[in-house]
């Protein structure tokens, strides 16, 4: 299995639009500009933007000047509600199919993991709630 980056690149996008959206007039850049900086096709860009516009995140500009905005500032916008904007599914999840009942590990892990993932994600969401877009702007510039 490959590990999704969704969530990485979309922080990496957002950090860059952070640093470079003070510094030009009206502040709006293009997916290929964003998408220069993670190194990725502008099309993966589009996409992330498209989740990102949907939490509220970001703003598109159509027509003449069209580009990409942050809707917020850096400080305001946590990994947290990155993550939710580009990571809809669970952080871990249950096997599709239910476990033999007749086993005795089949029987009770269900409800042991739920537990564990549960408390796990919660641990998760809680740290990335306490680390901005300009934090990680900070620390990557430093």
């Amino acid at each position: 299995m490959s590990s999704n980056s969704r969530f990485t690149v979309a922080i990496h996008a957002l950090a860059w639009m952070a640093l470079v959206q003070p510094k030009r007039d009206g502040g709006v850049m293009t997916s290929d500009e964003i998408a220069g900086s993670v190194n990725t096709n502008p099309v993966v860009i589009r996409r992330i933007l498209g989740q990102l516009r949907e939490a509220g995140l970001v703003e598109a500009r159509r027509g003449q000047g069209a580009g990409w905005l942050l809707t917020r500032e850096p400080a305001a916008i946590n990994l947290a509600a990155v993550y939710g904007a580009v990571e809809g599914d669970p952080l871990f999840d249950l096997h599709p199919a239910p476990p033999n009942q007749a086993c005795p590990v089949g029987r009770g892990i269900q409800p042991v993991l739920r537990r564990r993932y549960s408390r796990a994600e919660a641990a998760l969401r809680a740290d990335l709630a306490g680390t901005s877009i300009a934090d990680v702007l900070k620390e990557t510039v430093a």
